[in-house]
């Protein structure tokens, strides 16, 4: 085993405030890679040492990168339903009214939405702009009273009306005309 060799060293903390993330604090010696730490088995790692902005900036990061998986659970979750059928105030499983269906696939998601569309288009704080739709978005249309889950690519899964079974539409000039907004669940 080679003798550790002195070398100038710089300490830096760091603290992640992310509670999903495992927070680390101390102090972390910046050595070269592959010179082993005096005491100790392991190698540095290699690369530069992240400092406390770099770290917040990760677990911005983070944050987004759950709300789009949990997005991606929900819109999945909402696909399982095509086929089903629309009633009136049913939240599944075997049929849905609109906001039932976000209510649903929101769920298992492990985000608890508010039963009528009105109230998820209140409740939810993240507003999105027609332009900025990303899969799982609630848009609501129609002054309100209908709302959809966006998929991607110009579309969205809703339940539509009565007689009318779960399905994938594209969002047409009527759905454009008729938007009151989108909210943006999971953050």
């Amino acid at each position: 085993m080679a003798q550790p060799v002195a070398a100038d060293t710089t300490t830096v903390t760091l603290t992640t405030t992310d509670t999903a993330d495992q927070t680390t604090a101390g102090n972390v010696p910046d050595d070269p890679p592959g010179v082993q730490i005096p005491g100790s088995s392991l190698l540095p790692a290699a690369g530069p040492a992240k400092t406390k902005s770099s770290a917040k900036k990760s677990g911005t990061v983070s944050k987004a990168a759950r709300q789009r998986s949990k997005a991606q659970v929900a819109v999945a979750a909402a696909k399982k339903q095509l086929g089903d059928p629309y009633q009136w105030g049913a939240t599944g499983p075997g049929s849905f009214d609109c906001s039932g269906l976000a209510v649903f696939a929101w769920r298992k998601a492990g985000v608890k939405l508010p039963r009528t569309t009105y109230s998820q288009l209140s409740a939810v704080k993240k507003k999105i702009s027609w332009k900025n739709l990303e899969p799982g978005d609630l848009i609501f249309t129609s002054g309100g009273g209908h709302v959809g889950i966006y998929v991607g690519d110009g579309k969205m899964i809703h339940s539509p009306h009565a007689g009318a079974n779960v399905r994938i539409d594209k969002l047409n000039d009527y759905r454009k005309q008729t938007f009151v907004g989108a909210v943006r669940p999971g953050l």
